[in-house]
């Protein structure tokens, strides 16, 4: 996809972190804007913030686990814009601890937005796209799925997240195997960044009355503090991975990462598979850190 100008956007958790920046790296390039998030009084923030700078925009709350939610947000997006060109399925959520002590209610939760929100957009839109195709010989289109390295790499006391990823890293790849199958003018790529200070850590903010969390338990008290820390802490700004992914974009580039130096991390875990060795150790160059997760552990 080549150019934006006056092309049409539906980006997911557009309240805040990556989705506001690419909501106003869109702006800056003459996009019309459609914004769905659960809160409501960011969404107004942004949708104001927006419109100063003369952007045309939808703004929906709408919570993507609910499929019935995001058909509104694309209904209302084509009643408004008459067409889509880029979809951003970047909702997220995060949840931490040792994988056997989470409730159905933290799967559920973390599942629904993480994933089914992410199947949602893709089965909902992707459809729609091909239809606007159909209309236009000149349509480009493409969609990005916001995963993580979690998606990639399998850190101890993150299990519902990490699966939750992992899973959309593999629709994203099979996505864009499919378009390609078709022949279809619409891209497809995975943006996978690692500590980025989004708010994703203080996601529990935002945690639906119907998957309410039960009392935490000392892992995932821990889990929670270490996450803290670790996206607080982190040096590449939501700016900058949304820069780099309107340039992936562009450049029809799949995957997309914040700190590619990560990556010898995803290469040691192939080689893991490959030659059948045992998962490693994921505190091999930051033992201190294990070393404060069981200090945590132990401490309750």
């Amino acid at each position: 996809m080549k150019n934006f100008n006056n092309r049409v956007a539906v980006i997911t958790g557009g309240g805040s972190g990556f989705g506001r920046e690419f909501a106003l790296i869109g702006a800056r390039l003459g996009m019309k804007l459609v914004l769905a998030d659960v809160q409501q009084e960011a969404l107004d923030a942004v949708k104001a913030e927006l419109e100063a700078k003369g952007a045309e925009v939808l703004a929906m709350r709408c919570d993507v686990r609910h499929a019935e939610q995001v058909q509104a947000l694309a209904d209302a997006t084509m009643q408004k814009f008459g067409a889509v060109h880029l979809v951003f399925n970047n909702a997220g959520v995060g949840s931490g601890g040792l994988v056997w002590e989470n409730t159905q209610a933290d799967w559920d939760w973390i599942l629904g937005v993480n994933l089914w929100g992410v199947i949602h957009g893709v089965r909902i839109f992707t459809n729609l796209m091909l239809e606007c195709a159909k209309k236009d010989p000149q349509y480009e289109g493409h969609i990005v799925n916001t995963a993580s390295m979690a998606g990639l790499l399998n850190a101890p006391t993150m299990g519902v997240y990490n699966v939750s990823k992992h899973a959309v890293v593999s629709l994203t790849e099979t996505l864009y195997q499919d378009l390609k199958l078709v022949e279809a003018p619409i891209g497809a790529s995975v943006l996978c960044p690692y500590f980025v200070p989004t708010g994703i850590s203080q996601s529990h903010r935002n945690r639906p009355d119907d998957v309410q969390a039960a009392a935490p338990t000392a892992s995932q008290k821990a889990a929670q503090a270490m996450s803290d820390k670790a996206v607080s802490s982190g040096k590449v700004t939501a700016q900058e991975v949304a820069e780099n992914t309107f340039k992936a974009i562009s450049e029809e580039q799949f995957y997309i990462f914040s700190h590619p130096g990560a990556l010898g991390n995803v290469q040691e875990r192939m080689e893991d598979i490959v030659l059948q060795r045992n998962p490693g150790d994921p505190y091999k160059a930051a033992p201190h850190i294990r070393d404060i997760l069981r200090a945590k552990l132990k401490a309750e």
